[in-house]
């Protein structure tokens, strides 16, 4: 297993699918999710290498000695430290869900080591938007048709309105796929089992956003950036995501139908056509 030094000397691990082209350095989302589920992302490592970073704490990466290094802001040292290990003067960077968040704080804070940025149904915390409770219901009303949507629609109430229960947000995960079938609940059980809970409730710790100065720093981002999202997301709901691509100074906002939080599961041949694409 492929690994390196972060600069606080934990050994971090990443693995390695494909070999055309360049690499696309992946940070997998959760927060703190192990890159297991990421995949090859629908087959785009048949157009490009893929290297795929598990962050500290998880996956095949080692624990840190301090625990407050699970901060976000502190894992962009961990990426900077993998971009001078492969040998890579500048980079192409992909970031899926929560992962999206040390990928701008990396942009911003090495703006001229980024060639593409590529963001896939994006988390926002790193640039203070967020996504009004209405906007996710009115998304989820889309899928009213599926028999599992009464309980799962229940249960987003709940959570939209301060009442929510650990079975409510289990309940609502459906939502987070385009199609809720055998491949779905797979990825969503194996899921469970891939996230470092503890890192997790450290990742956005007081301190690691500031987002006025990373707003200010992305403005002036000279490197191409996509940003996608899922038609059904309500994770990352397509009106949120158009209003984040506002920031950049050369973004393109993209829908992928019918798709939701994992778009390259639920349509792998468009994902791979507009990654792909925008990475060459």
């Amino acid at each position: 297993m492929p690994a390196f030094a972060a600069p606080d000397g934990t050994r971090l691990a990443y693995h390695v699918f494909g070999d055309e082209g360049p690499p696309v350095v992946c940070l997998p989302g959760g927060p703190l999710q192990a890159s297991a589920y990421l995949g090859e992302l629908g087959g785009l490592s048949a157009r490009r290498r893929l290297v795929l970073l598990d962050f500290r704490g998880t996956g095949d990466s080692a624990l840190p000695k301090d625990p407050a290094t699970f901060r976000c802001d502190r894992l962009v040292d961990d990426v900077e430290a993998l971009r001078a290990h492969l040998g890579l003067e500048t980079m192409d960077l992909l970031g899926h869900s929560a992962g999206t968040n040390p990928a701008v704080l990396y942009a911003a804070r090495h703006p001229r080591r980024v060639d593409r940025l590529a963001l896939i149904t994006p988390s926002a915390v790193a640039v203070g938007l967020g996504v009004a409770p209405q906007v996710r219901r009115d998304t989820a009303r889309s899928r009213e048709a599926e028999p599992w949507f009464p309980t799962a629609f229940a249960a987003l109430q709940a959570i939209t309105t301060g009442r929510a229960t650990a079975a409510d947000w289990e309940a609502i995960s459906p939502f987070l796929y385009g199609r809720w079938d055998d491949t779905a609940r797979a990825h969503h059980a194996a899921g469970a089992a891939q996230r470092n809970q503890e890192a997790a409730a450290v990742f956005g710790a007081e301190g690691a956003f500031d987002p006025a100065a990373t707003r200010a720093a992305l403005a002036g981002l000279a490197a191409p950036v996509l940003l996608l999202a899922g038609e059904v997301d309500l994770n990352s709901p397509a009106p949120m995501v158009a209003e984040f691509a506002g920031l950049f100074a050369k973004a393109e906002s993209v829908v992928q139908p019918g798709a939701g939080h994992f778009p390259w599961l639920d349509d792998p041949e468009r994902f791979v056509a507009t990654v792909g694409a925008f990475l060459e």
